[in-house]
């Protein structure tokens, strides 16, 4: 079972983050933080990830530390679940379109964390979430799951239908990337033998 289960827990924020990449998609995301815990389950509906994310953090100053930490456990959970990697397909890419905005996700399961995020959101809120933190967590996502994660907005006008296609993209992607490859379901998909 590719399964992990990782706690973090700060002066800012107290998280738990269970993840099973076998899984159909089931999600159950209590950050309080409500546009995210929306963004979390398009993330493990669409990746066919099975999440159970809760987390509490300081939320009267506001919602960065909440975001980037659970990115970062995440990104552990990923890497975890993940092992050595052996027989899973790495790559992964996905050209999504919704409504306004359509949205490119490539990334690389490579163990090299490097994040491009060119979604060039319009506002600077959603609802009451800041649009900056979406970057914030892919930015931890990608440094702790050691993901090469490319993310570019094609166009849209929409915050909302942009960053959503942004995680439905990703999740596509990720969905790829960490199926396993029936030709090489034996085999480190690098030429070094290891990632």
């Amino acid at each position: 079972m590719r399964t992990a289960t990782i706690t973090r827990k700060t002066a800012e924020t107290d998280i738990s983050v269970t993840i099973n990449l076998d899984g159909t998609g089931v999600y159950d995301n209590q950050t309080g933080v409500g546009f995210f815990d929306h963004m979390l389950d398009q993330l493990s509906r669409h990746a066919l990830i099975d999440m159970e994310v809760r987390a509490t953090g300081d939320l009267h100053i506001d919602d960065h530390h909440t975001v980037e930490d659970v990115g970062i456990a995440l990104g552990q959970a990923l890497s975890t679940a993940l092992g050595d990697k052996k027989g899973i397909r790495r790559y992964g890419s996905c050209q999504l379109a919704m409504d306004d905005a359509q949205v490119r996700c490539a990334l690389d399961l490579s163990a090299r964390p490097y994040l491009i995020c060119n979604l060039d959101l319009p506002y600077g809120k959603i609802g009451t979430f800041d649009t900056e933190l979406v970057r914030e967590f892919f930015q931890a996502f990608s440094t702790h799951g050691g993901i090469t994660l490319h993310i570019d907005k094609l166009h849209g006008f929409n915050a909302h239908h942009i960053t959503e296609a942004a995680f439905k993209a990703v999740a596509r992607a990720l969905r790829e990337a960490v199926e396993t490859d029936p030709r090489k379901a034996d085999a480190i998909p690098s030429t070094k033998g290891s990632l």
